[in-house]
């Protein structure tokens, strides 16, 4: 296999031109993948093994800093997984996406990845600046890695700039079951994308099932994100996220009511038209 390192030139060489490592797109090269890469990537677990036997260096990277331990993860390999972390794998490697073996593992949906990671060391907590697992999960609707990282006391309300919360995030994508697993845990229901509550994002959604659920949760109906306006204002008009908050506001709406668990009477007056 082809080393990595670029010769170092001699004196009475010219200094090489780095064309293909400075290319516009060379964030998306894909040319320096190892064979170990290609292993972990498809699970082909003897050959990963084999590799590793002849000693090929279990931490090499991709130009995007991308390793094998990435590439087993992302597939949910977790066999492929575990033989690189046995062999001296970085737990947690960043690609220069900011992505660790952990992020990639919730990205697939594999809680025995996650698990088999914090096992040996992974940070299930990350610095705000790096793509955070937890929403991962979330924003994919992998429950039980979620539960799996909460277990391992990942702050549930941790916030991310351009995310907001895990419960906002979930409620951003309608992974309902992920909202109620973070509402039964405790997240704060208020508690967003700064002033954007996961209740405004429910509003946006046209979420209704979500929106009752926040609302028998105590999500406060009065509160109003950075462009001044309420979920109620950011609901569809005469849409049932609509007729849900208004409800629960204690108003009458056009002949539509609906009940706490989002069934729903026609009025009197609503049914006779519906008659005529």
């Amino acid at each position: 296999m082809t080393s990595m390192a670029p010769t170092m030139p001699t004196s009475s060489q010219p200094l090489p031109q780095l064309v293909v490592l400075l290319t516009p797109n060379a964030q998306d090269c894909w040319a320096d993948r190892s064979p170990l890469h290609e292993a972990a990537a498809q699970g082909r677990l003897l050959a990963l093994k084999t590799l590793i036997a002849q000693g090929v260096n279990v931490n090499l990277v991709t130009i995007n800093r991308v390793s094998s331990l990435h590439e087993a993860c992302l597939g949910g390999h977790v066999a492929c997984a575990k033989a690189l972390l046995e062999n001296g794998a970085h737990v947690n490697g960043v690609t220069v996406h900011g992505a660790t073996p952990l992020f990639n593992a919730c990205c697939s949906g594999s809680a025995a990845c996650v698990s088999v990671l914090l096992e040996f060391g992974a940070k299930a907590q990350l610095e705000v600046h790096l793509a955070s697992p937890i929403h991962e999960a979330v924003k994919r609707g992998n429950r039980e890695c979620m539960e799996i990282l909460l277990a391992n006391n990942v702050n549930i309300d941790q916030e991310v700039p351009h995310l907001g919360t895990p419960l906002y995030v979930a409620c951003t994508y309608q992974r309902l079951d992920c909202v109620k697993k973070l509402l039964e845990l405790g997240a704060n229901i208020d508690h967003g994308q700064w002033l954007d509550t996961p209740l405004h994002a429910a509003a946006r959604q046209n979420s209704v099932e979500i929106i009752h659920l926040l609302i028998d949760y105590g999500a406060n109906l009065k509160c109003r994100n950075a462009q001044g306006k309420s979920a109620l204002d950011l609901a569809a008009p005469k849409s049932g996220v609509e007729q849900a908050l208004l409800l629960r506001e204690g108003k009458k709406t056009w002949g539509i009511c609906f009940s706490s668990r989002s069934a729903f009477a026609l009025s009197p007056s609503c049914l006779i038209s519906r008659l005529s």
